[in-house]
């Protein structure tokens, strides 16, 4: 299997905003970035898994600092409604964790040493974040490395869906994707609770209403 999980592009559907590889890239200072950066140069060989829209200039700067990288666009896939399961009577509607898991966690036997996992859990239904993060754990070595967000607020112009594209710096380059939106808002504890299984959290400042955290197992 090639180092790239990739997937049949998706119809565009009436109202969705598909992302335009054209548009507008944004620099974003990230402090979160920059250590795991460090991490990538000190060590070679290393397995990534990115979980955002694939980035073509993420794939080409981490295989040319030696390491193998591995896409799993998960936001996009887990709002999809063929996932939703119908409402019982006297239930709430059911979501189909384990055949998301199936057909878009995957990894064989495949262990990470980084994981960028982004702004995902903002955007990710309530029903699905705790299996992905437990199947997360389960395929991350010992002292591996994760780089998560956190949005602290619900809606303005910080909290739009955005592919993240890695830079050889302290910056990142952010780019408008498809208009989903932020679900909820974690707290600091709450974010050491749904990262505990992953490992310790390192919380660091950002300064566009964004937490950024970095997770060493």
């Amino acid at each position: 299997m090639s180092p790239l999980f990739q997937r049949a592009e998706p119809q565009n559907k009436p109202g969705r905003k598909r992302a335009s590889s054209s548009a507008d890239r944004t620099p974003r200072y990230s402090s979160g970035w920059v250590k795991v950066l460090s991490r990538l140069k000190d060590e070679s060989g290393l397995r990534v898994l990115d979980i955002g829209p694939t980035s073509p200039n993420n794939i080409n700067f981490l295989t040319n600092l030696g390491h193998s990288v591995y896409m799993a666009d998960l936001v996009e896939e887990a709002v999809r409604p063929e996932w939703v399961l119908p409402a019982q009577e006297g239930e709430p509607q059911g979501y189909d964790v384990e055949g998301f898991l199936t057909r878009h966690m995957d990894f064989g036997d495949r262990r990470f040493e980084v994981i960028l996992l982004w702004d995902a859990l903002d955007y990710i239904p309530a029903a699905l974040t705790e299996a992905i993060l437990h199947k997360l754990a389960a395929v991350m070595t010992e002292h591996g490395l994760t780089l998560a967000f956190f949005h602290s607020r619900l809606t303005g112009p910080e909290t739009v869906f955005c592919r993240y594209h890695i830079l050889d710096g302290d910056t990142l380059q952010t780019q408008e994707c498809e208009p989903y939106p932020v679900l909820r808002n974690f707290q600091n504890r709450q974010i050491e609770t749904l990262l505990q299984e992953l490992g310790a959290c390192r919380f660091l400042l950002a300064k566009d209403n964004t937490r950024e955290v970095v997770v060493t197992r």
